[in-house]
């Protein structure tokens, strides 16, 4: 996983737990990989991933069934879509618009692109 400067490692991982569950990789009530799993596959700290893992619980997006391991939990997916839009609501599209604004350019010369993008991307997203 390629980690940016700009934003904590722990909440980008937060985010790449939220794209496997709004992606529907990751469903209601799947295991998912334990601290340490995630840990050497992101090449990251456990401790780092344990943060990650207290602020998806406390946002009731994972839950740790003691003795068993990290599962996603029946709301995760509404309750990652509501944590990913109030993220890009609030610190993405503020400079979004300003770069629009910037560039003289309209939302409507947009769509073109972003439904090539999406059709390319996400074929199976409509």
């Amino acid at each position: 996983m390629q980690f940016r400067e700009t934003r904590p490692i722990y909440l980008q991982i937060v985010d790449y737990v939220c794209e496997k569950i709004l992606l529907r990789q990751w469903n209601a009530g799947d295991r998912i990989p334990s601290v340490r799993e995630l840990a050497v596959t992101l090449e990251v700290n456990p401790n780092t991933v344990m943060r990650t893992v207290e602020f998806l619980q406390q946002k009731e997006i994972i839950q740790n069934r003691r003795g068993v391991g990290l599962f996603v939990s029946d709301t995760a997916y509404q309750y990652a879509m509501n944590y990913r839009k109030n993220e890009f609501m609030e610190k993405e599209l503020p400079f979004f618009f300003r770069n629009l604004v910037l560039l003289q350019t309209d939302i409507e010369e947009l769509e073109p692109s972003f439904k090539k993008y999406v059709k390319k991307n996400f074929p199976n997203i409509k």
